[in-house]
């Protein structure tokens, strides 16, 4: 057999894996396990033998929000090389490795943190956790992967440069956080990738990727006395910790401001949102189910009603909760006709304002909340979606019987606590909007910046 049909072979195997896994887990409770390896390295575990395959995934603080000025896409263009080589294994080798034993590896960044993903079939896990220590621990920056991948980016960053709702998201964040971090482009601009060297690479490793600024998540065919020597293989030479690094709180800047990119298009696509909630604030669970009615319950939300099926204005249009380190936001996005943009804002604002001085039923919130706490077990519909979890509960310290415990918090949020969040953040004239495209019936009240 060759190389590529064992990778088709076992590429199968994992996603028949994944579909019976997917069928399987929401039945039963999802048992967490906190595993600390000799050397001191955690993470949490959800052991299941069902299946012969591994998930792991970890999330530390300090994403592209720290890459320095003039050298912004730095943190995402790092995620894109550790696995483009390491150690005596060249871009080609290592890469031929993964494949021929199946091994899904990768790393991303997003504003808040760095992350990594590994998902191997049980037989192949010692190879797949070594070359995944291998490629934090000792990643090659070749010239010519370094050259190969800064090509592939400066080819998505000109793709975006035209693409609406690019320009509209980066035109929503400049202009909300002018001169804080979450304001610059995540994956860089032209100039700023052009700029970074192997010496930018490998000085971000140093300084930002350490063990105990890490949380981990695991999750599939593995047990504790298993994994708990994996992790010291695995994570024990990293740094115990990362260079510190501030980043200040950030504030929405541009309240009530209505941003117009103008572009040739037959559709236009919007973005608003204004302040939202960090999601330790007690009052989270009440928003949440807010936002549920407002604009995250889908064919329910009121936006949905409103916009798309009482009136067919736009074709599509949500709401949701961003609580981001230093910063919270209230979210929200639409695409429709030029000829209905100016309509569908009215309609956005006056359901903000009417969300905000007419006091939902209890029957509505029943519904919402029903819809949050049942849906919730579709989150776990395969290992790495699990480990993924795993991940996300510890780093917004929620502790370990979240899981659990999740439907408590949204059955304690009464119809008082609903309404008042309303009337206490709901604000249509604080709606900071953009729209790409050529709108009728709306009139800028700021030029944006850069036009993308």
């Amino acid at each position: 057999m060759t190389a590529y049909s064992r990778f088709i072979a076992n590429l199968t195997i994992l996603t028949l894996g994944v579909l019976v896994f997917a069928a399987v887990t929401p039945a039963r409770a999802v048992e967490i396990q906190r595993v600390v390896s000799p050397g001191g390295v955690e993470a949490w575990l959800v052991e299941d033998r069902t299946l012969p395959i591994i998930a792991l995934r970890f999330s530390m603080t300090g994403g592209t929000a720290t890459d320095p000025w003039g050298k912004e896409g730095l943190a995402n263009m790092a995620s894109a090389l550790l696995d483009e080589g390491a150690g005596d294994l060249d871009s080609q080798t290592f890469r031929r490795r993964l494949e021929d034993n199946s091994i899904s590896l990768s790393f991303s960044a997003s504003r808040d943190t760095f992350s990594g993903s590994l998902r191997s079939l049980t037989r192949n896990r010692d190879e797949a956790f070594d070359l995944f220590h291998l490629a934090m621990t000792e990643p090659r920056f070749d010239d010519e992967a370094v050259e190969r991948i800064r090509a592939q980016i400066l080819t998505g960053i000109a793709g975006r440069k035209n693409n609406p709702r690019s320009i509209a998201n980066r035109t929503f964040w400049s202009a909300n956080f002018p001169k804080h971090p979450y304001g610059r482009r995540s994956g860089g601009t032209v100039e700023s990738v052009n700029a970074l060297t192997q010496t930018d690479l490998k000085a971000f490793v140093s300084r930002r990727i350490a063990r105990g600024d890490m949380v981990i998540g695991v999750a599939g065919d593995i047990g504790a006395a298993e994994l708990a020597p994996l992790l010291d293989s695995t994570f024990g030479d990293l740094p115990e910790r990362a260079e510190a690094f501030s980043i200040g709180p950030g504030e929405p800047a541009a309240l009530g401001e209505v941003f117009v990119v103008e572009q040739d298009v037959p559709q236009s696509t919007i973005v608003f949102g204004h302040r939202g909630l960090p999601r330790d604030d007690p009052d989270y669970y009440a928003a949440y189910i807010l936002n549920h009615v407002l604009g995250g319950g889908g064919f329910t939300s009121r936006l949905y009603e409103e916009i798309r099926e009482k009136r067919g204005l736009a074709y599509s249009v949500s709401s949701y909760l961003q609580p981001l380190d230093h910063a919270a936001l209230w979210l929200g996005g639409a695409a429709t006709e030029n000829s209905a943009v100016g309509q569908s804002l009215d309609v956005i604002r006056a359901e903000w304002a009417r969300l905000r001085d007419t006091p939902i039923t209890q029957e509505r919130l029943d519904a919402a909340r029903d819809n949050i706490t049942g849906s919730f077990a579709l989150r776990f519909n395969n290992t790495g979606a699990i480990a993924g979890m795993l991940v996300a509960v510890q780093r917004q310290d929620l502790g370990i019987e979240y899981i659990d415990e999740r439907s408590k918090f949204f059955e304690a949020v009464t119809i008082d606590d609903v309404n008042r969040i309303a009337k206490k953040l709901l604000d249509p004239d604080a709606l900071t909007i953009v729209v790409v495209g050529k709108p009728e019936g709306v009139k800028p009240t700021k030029q944006p910046d850069e036009a993308g």
